[in-house]
């Protein structure tokens, strides 16, 4: 089972590994395989073949990140927190511990 704290779009950091620190927002998760793509983060480079609609080269991919690897940012602190749900005008919400803050 996946973690569900963390969704597209969200901006979170990386807590271990060689990107430990770096921040930058969700591209896409898979929640099967417990990855992420983080953009900025993991970035490898792939080799590409030239098609009529591109060049050919190497261009710089993000490679997906295990969620276990990362957590939440939160702005205000400026570091990762823990989620814990909460309520916001009558509606279920993700909220900050650190801050007190929807997400």
């Amino acid at each position: 089972m996946a973690i569900a704290r963390i969704r597209k779009n969200d901006t979170v950091i990386v807590t271990c590994g060689n990107d430990a620190g770096k921040t930058g927002t969700v591209l896409k998760v898979d929640p099967k395989k417990g990855t992420a793509v983080v953009g900025g983060v993991n970035v490898h480079k792939k080799a590409v073949r030239r098609t009529e609609k591109q060049a050919g080269g190497l261009i710089d991919t993000e490679l997906p990140v295990k969620l276990c690897k990362l957590m939440p940012y939160d702005a205000d602190k400026k570091c990762g927190t823990r989620v814990k749900a909460g309520e916001k005008d009558g509606k279920k919400a993700r909220v900050s511990v650190k801050s007190g803050k929807t997400l």
